[in-house]
């Protein structure tokens, strides 16, 4: 199967379709070619009531709300009202630990940015370009748990950035150490994110758990699968998160210390050439190119760069590459739309290669 066509497009429901990830989720799936919408569910607040009622006063995108979304009626976040096989959840971590699991023993497969079960032993958390194989995880969980169905998680939004860049990296060098400070937009945050009076004009050193997020996502995403389990890959992880005022794309400063000698130029070739499953596969959000290296000093920038790649949003942009004090070592910037690639596109890809995979 490659990106040019499905026998027959896959119904998808979305759980948490009224939010910032939802909202994208909504604008990528209309129209996908691999997937019909048929129903979206949110809180019981919500439910009843004309998606267009419910989200068009909080519709943050730059385009319209599809006309025949708008009317759709929300439904209850439950495997009855939902009734699709395949579900692209955007739940809250709290709401999609009691929800999900519900979806997954009915029988369905729930591709989910939540990070509610990203750590769970059971569950792949996959990045599809770096990790497809832990995926294998699927037929431990359906046993280990009694279910039908499944749940397959995608990384927080720093996290895949990062890990995309760290990939072709540690394949080539290996790695020791990752230092990573983070540069992050408030739609980040959700909605209705961090205040203005706290944002305007100023950095926030601190964002809750994000840090030990993205030191143990990287570890998982990045080892290798033992007997049933993922072993977390050795080198260390140090991560200090910030909220800046930008409204869209997360920007990275990298330091590695790497087991074998950089070569800076090599290096550069190495990100370029960077594929991975989904471009082999031919994915539809999959973007030709994963990663995009900058050769300009003041690139990648957000404004310039979120959108980046031949499907926009999708692909990771890098730059200011160069060596460090030591031969062994590498620095460089990296910028990944954070709930684009990040978010709603990171849970439809997963969400591809699994119907590529025939697990759907």
């Amino acid at each position: 199967m490659n990106g040019g066509a499905v026998l027959k497009k896959v119904d998808v429901s979305i759980l948490g379709c009224t939010g910032t990830v939802g909202q994208r989720l909504v604008s990528m799936l209309y129209n996908h070619p691999w997937f019909d919408i048929t129903a979206l569910a949110a809180s019981e607040r919500s439910a009843g009531k004309k998606y267009g009622e419910v989200a068009g006063e909080k519709w943050h995108l730059p385009t319209e709300i599809p006309e025949e979304v708008a009317s759709m009626e929300v439904v209850d976040a439950t495997p009855r009202d939902a009734g699709a096989t395949l579900v692209i959840s955007a739940l809250p971590a709290d709401v999609a630990r009691r929800v999900e699991p519900e979806f997954a023993e009915a029988g369905c497969t729930v591709s989910s940015n939540a990070s509610a079960f990203r750590m769970e032993e059971d569950v792949p958390l996959v990045i599809p370009e770096v990790n497809p194989d832990h995926l294998k995880l699927v037929d431990v969980q359906k046993e280990r748990r009694g279910w039908q169905g499944c749940i397959v998680t995608d990384p927080n939004c720093t996290t895949i950035g990062l890990v995309i860049a760290l990939k072709p990296i540690y394949d080539c060098y290996g790695l020791e150490r990752v230092y990573v400070t983070t540069m992050q937009a408030v739609s980040g945050a959700g909605l209705p994110g961090v205040p203005s009076l706290m944002i305007i004009d100023n950095v926030i050193p601190y964002i809750s758990e994000e840090e030990g997020k993205v030191v143990r996502e990287t570890k998982k995403i990045l080892g290798r699968m033992g007997d049933g389990v993922v072993v977390p890959a050795g080198f260390k992880v140090e991560a200090s998160c910030n909220r800046v005022p930008v409204l869209d794309g997360h920007t990275e400063s990298v330091f590695l210390v790497t087991e074998s000698e950089v070569d800076v130029e090599e290096a550069k070739e190495v990100l370029r050439k960077f594929r991975g499953e989904p471009q082999k596969l031919k994915l539809p959000s999959a973007p030709e190119q994963p990663i995009i290296v900058r050769e300009e000093n003041d690139r990648p920038q957000p404004r310039l760069d979120r959108m980046a790649g031949s499907v926009p949003g999708m692909s990771v942009s890098v730059g200011r590459v160069r060596r460090g004090s030591e031969p062994n070592s590498l620095a460089f910037t990296v910028l990944s739309h954070n709930t684009i690639r990040g978010a709603a596109g990171a849970a439809i890809l997963n969400a591809e290669l699994m119907v590529a995979y025939k697990m759907v």
